[in-house]
């Protein structure tokens, strides 16, 4: 079988894992609370398999009767995040899970589970609750007949952007690991979670051996709109004041050096000598940090441009934003920035989703079906 595989979007947001999916994919179902997310996801997909209302109040009666190749849940992350309070799937928001999961376990008593699940989240998940979240995730998929694995995987390897998130991934047939031993590449987060699971789950654990090789080709510097506006000089000047004397070192170094360079950085809490400051951090390596959704107040990036000796800042714009996370132009973004920032800082990076379903996914449902 080489498609069209089929799939289940939960969580859809502004549909970036069907995006990354591909034309090799047909969207059987979507599903998002966010009214705004459904109208972006309508302007680029169209409505036709779009549902909207709080996932908890789904029933199987809502979803397709055909069995569907996969179903993918992007789940809420903030009560995960290590910048949030950690409350835990058993949280309000992370908690939308569970109501994704009732789904699951309802369609497989109807005999028609899904061949293939991924739920994606932030790497917080395997630590939250002392992995506790993590191994109560990867229980209830083996329970339900699947061969389980994960990976943490960084949207740097494919965009210029900084994005680490967890993928778990389930299949029905024994053709997800192509590693029996540990992988040594696996993050100790990961190790020290697989001793929560249950011998009977560690028995349908499997591992993935594959991890993308370096495909980026791009640069914070090749995604900036070259008409956007630097803000005033007396602004730099506030931002670099926040900096740490460190970091105000390494940037003089690079405006005496001479020449061009591009950055991001973003405002950060830290704690010093048992003190919260408001730092700037920049970083010149070619990627921006984590775009993050603005609600809740998380900081915005901000690009810096380094020129003849002056250093100038601004706010990244939301198309920037949008390439950053592997969005083509042609994507319709929300008209608001804060709308569109709010898209993208919850969206999941579609060349890693790609990248995935090229390494893991297609191989184990084509798998099966010749094994069938």
């Amino acid at each position: 079988m080489t498609g069209p595989f089929t799939f289940l979007e939960f969580f859809a947001g502004g549909g970036m894992a069907r995006l990354g999916l591909g034309g090799g994919w047909r969207c059987l179902f979507a599903n998002d609370f966010d009214a705004g997310k459904r109208v972006a996801y309508g302007a680029n997909f169209g409505s036709d398999h779009l549902h909207g209302g709080d996932i908890h109040a789904l029933t199987i009666a809502d979803l397709p009767h055909q069995t569907a190749d996969l179903a993918w849940a992007s789940s809420p992350c903030q009560d995960l995040s290590l910048a949030g309070a950690r409350g835990g799937l058993g949280a309000a928001r992370s908690g939308a899970f569970f109501g994704f999961w009732r789904l699951i376990e309802a369609l497989d008593d109807a005999g028609r589970a899904p061949r293939a699940i991924v739920v994606e989240n932030v790497a917080g998940l395997l630590t939250s609750h002392d992995g506790a979240d993590f191994a109560g995730v990867v229980e209830r998929l083996a329970a339900r007949g699947y061969f389980v694995s994960a990976l943490a995987l960084n949207a740097a390897d494919f965009v210029p952007q900084s994005r680490l998130r967890l993928f778990i991934v389930g299949a029905r047939a024994d053709a997800i690991g192509a590693c029996a031993a540990a992988d040594p590449l696996a993050p100790p987060a990961l190790l020290r979670a697989l001793t929560r699971l249950s011998p009977q789950a560690m028995k349908r654990w499997r591992w993935i051996a594959a991890r993308p090789s370096a495909q980026r080709t791009a640069s914070i510097g090749d995604i900036l709109d070259e008409r956007a506006v630097f803000e005033p000089a007396a602004e730099t000047r506030k931002r670099l004041a926040l900096m740490t004397p460190r970091q105000r070192t390494a940037l003089a170094a690079l405006v005496a050096g001479g020449g061009r360079h591009t950055g991001a950085g973003y405002r950060r809490v830290r704690v010093e000598d048992g003190v919260k400051r408001v730092r700037f951090e920049a970083r010149f390596d070619g990627l921006s940090g984590c775009i993050r959704t603005p609600a809740g107040g998380s900081s915005r990036q901000v690009v810096i441009a380094i020129d003849q000796g002056r250093v100038r800042t601004r706010l990244m714009t939301a198309r920037e934003a949008a390439r950053a996370m592997g969005l083509a132009d042609d994507y319709v973004l929300p008209a608001r920035a804060t709308n569109a920032l709010k898209l993208i800082g919850d969206g999941v990076c579609p060349p890693v989703v790609r990248w995935l379903a090229e390494t893991a996914l297609e191989p184990a449902l084509a798998r099966r079906c010749a094994a069938a």
